[in-house]
């Protein structure tokens, strides 16, 4: 037969084993009683529960990364994508998160998956691609709202990939070729108006200080001359002569 002793010191082990609970910092512990809430949440460090009538339930709280498994989008242009996100919350309120809702990751999955469809059927492809940042902010205002009476907090919310179907995917490619062409062809026309804007003042400078183009002439020809050619040939201004045809006339 076990001797009494024993039989005593593994009761009292099992009772303290069930009545002794350690919270860490980031946890916090709803204590039912009977079936009953007692008190606020307890925690952290040592918590002392009576056996078989105290029951504690364990909420963290940490800052909870979801993953949003990818969804099957219809934008309002009528496009159709694949998008998945990634939201970041945190239990602020641990008796209702507890006492409010049944799994509160559950439902916070379900209502960001549910959200996230919602909020970009109504955006068009365009403003999902360029405009993210907006799409990110709405959906963590709409999480945010729906999860408060959950206790829980919604800090942020990020949309990762927007899958396209291929032929959409043809079709971005080619307007950004023809956008980029389209760039190409106004700079190449901007730098011709330049250079004819240049030209025209130069002219009007010429034909106003004529000493100006034998100053320019007198520049050619030395340019000419450092260059080894076997034949120069040096155009005359009409200037030069202007004065001789004068007077023979």
């Amino acid at each position: 037969m076990i001797p009494v002793y024993l039989f005593v010191i593994v009761i009292i082990v099992f009772f303290l084993a069930s009545a002794i609970k350690v919270l860490n910092e980031y946890e916090r512990g709803v204590i039912f009683r009977l079936g009953r809430v007692l008190g606020s949440a307890k925690g952290p460090g040592l918590i002392i529960l009576i056996p078989i009538v105290d029951k504690m339930v364990k909420v963290s709280l940490r800052t909870v990364v979801l993953d949003v498994p990818p969804q099957d989008v219809i934008t309002r242009d009528n496009v159709s994508i694949k998008v998945n996100a990634v939201v970041y919350f945190r239990v602020m309120e641990p008796l209702k998160a507890i006492i409010d809702v049944e799994n509160y990751l559950y439902a916070t999955s379900q209502l960001s998956q549910t959200t996230l469809r919602s909020v970009l059927g109504q955006a068009e492809l365009d403003e999902l691609l360029a405009h993210r940042e907006k799409i990110n902010e709405r959906l963590q205002e709409i999480l945010d709202m729906d999860t408060e009476p959950w206790g829980i907090k919604v800090s942020k919310v990020e949309v990762k990939n927007v899958d396209l179907p291929q032929e959409m995917q043809r079709a971005i490619a080619r307007q950004a070729e023809a956008e980029r062409e389209r760039r190409a062809k106004v700079i190449g026309a901007e730098g011709e108006f330049q250079a004819a804007t240049k030209l025209a003042e130069a002219s009007n400078i010429l034909s106003v200080n004529p000493m100006a183009l034998q100053l320019r002439y007198l520049q050619t020809l030395i340019e000419i001359s450092t260059e080894k050619n076997s034949t120069i040939i040096f155009p005359i201004p009409i200037d030069l002569i202007k004065s001789f045809i004068e007077r023979s006339k």
